[in-house]
């Protein structure tokens, strides 16, 4: 008989011990919220896991950095966060069907890389917190209202800081020589077109001239460089997102041809363009990242977030580049307000 009780409580424990394990944890591991218990004080703390959608319009070092930058800020703040992130690859049907499975998905917060980006993004949802960088102008591309009161759903950074554009072409003319600036751009992209018309805002009464030539994809960038060999003292490429992605076909014709690079980001100085006044899009995209966590922690909408130009501006030399081109890099550039650096090749 009590042989027959020790089994009989052995198997009753056993259940006991079964269904403990097995209370309540179903509903648990379906749920995107873990608690932690804390031990020596008998609380838990809750940790939710946020989803994030990027859509970024295509792959080039600038874009790819401000997206690491991002990453690296809410991984800073603390916060547990799955990524699907989707590039069209320079593609617009890819691109606006990348916006419309991010929204579909359910996405707690859509980061949207580049211009082409954040407007297919803003054109699918009103109700998904987005958050852009690399945008050139927000108000212009209809993302936001204004800088200081975004309005709506949509906030972030600018890779344009203010004043680059009027330094950068004063630069060309009072330090070389440059009469007539060289522009391959795609049309296509409103970023690019923005920026056009202010190099030839500043550089008209400056009595320059600005020799364009537009492309619609990538193969096209060579032969519209070489069109504007003979009219153009030197090349300016701006942030325009097909040509950035293809740079070294500008680099090949500048080169071959002894003619200034001057470029719109310093990821292209490390490539070989010749200088830039400009900033990291690393940084930029922490911006970026900083916002998206106000956000993503209740302490904000975006809608209350003003938009952000870059923090700090520098003047970047390529010395390699400069020697190519049998030019002296001036004591008089590392001497001004902003920083001169060798830049890695």
């Amino acid at each position: 008989m009590k042989s027959s009780m020790k089994k009989l409580s052995f198997l009753l424990f056993g259940l006991v011990l079964l269904l403990a394990a097995c209370g309540g944890g179903g509903d648990n591991a379906s749920q995107s919220t873990t608690t932690e218990g804390n031990k020596e004080n008998g609380t838990t703390e809750e940790t939710k896991k946020f989803k994030i959608g990027v859509t970024q319009i295509v792959e080039h070092p600038s874009l790819n950095a401000a997206y690491q930058g991002f990453q690296d800020a809410l991984k800073d703040a603390g916060l547990e966060v799955e990524y699907d992130y989707q590039n069209a690859l320079g593609d617009n049907s890819l691109n606006t069907q990348i916006a419309q499975n991010l929204a579909s998905a359910g996405v707690d917060l859509i980061f949207a890389n580049s211009t082409p980006s954040a407007q297919a993004a803003k054109n699918v949802t009103s109700d998904i917190p987005i958050i852009f960088t690399s945008v050139t102008d927000p108000v212009e591309a209809q993302l936001i209202d204004s800088i200081e009161a975004p309005g709506a759903n949509v906030t972030g950074t600018i890779d344009l800081h203010p004043d680059v554009i009027q330094t950068t072409v004063e630069f060309m003319k009072n330090e070389l020589g440059v009469e007539s600036i060289g522009m391959v751009y795609n049309a296509g992209e409103p970023n690019s077109v923005a920026q056009v018309n202010q190099v030839k805002a500043v550089a008209e009464p400056l009595g320059m001239k600005v020799e364009g030539a537009t492309v619609s994809q990538s193969s096209e960038i060579t032969q519209a460089a070489e069109s504007l060999l003979g009219k153009v003292d030197a090349f300016y490429i701006i942030t325009d997102n097909t040509v950035v992605s293809a740079l070294e076909s500008v680099i090949q014709v500048a080169n071959d041809n002894k003619l200034p690079l001057v470029v719109g980001e310093l990821d292209s100085v490390r490539r070989g363009g010749l200088l830039a006044f400009g900033f990291e899009y690393y940084d930029i995209g922490y911006q970026a990242g900083e916002m998206a966590a106000k956000i993503l922690k209740g302490e904000a909408t975006p809608a209350d977030i003003p938009a952000e130009y870059p923090e700090s501006l520098n003047l970047v030399i390529n010395k390699d580049t400069a020697e190519h081109l049998g030019l002296e890099v001036k004591d008089e550039w590392e001497a001004e307000l902003v920083e001169t650096q060798q830049a890695e090749n």
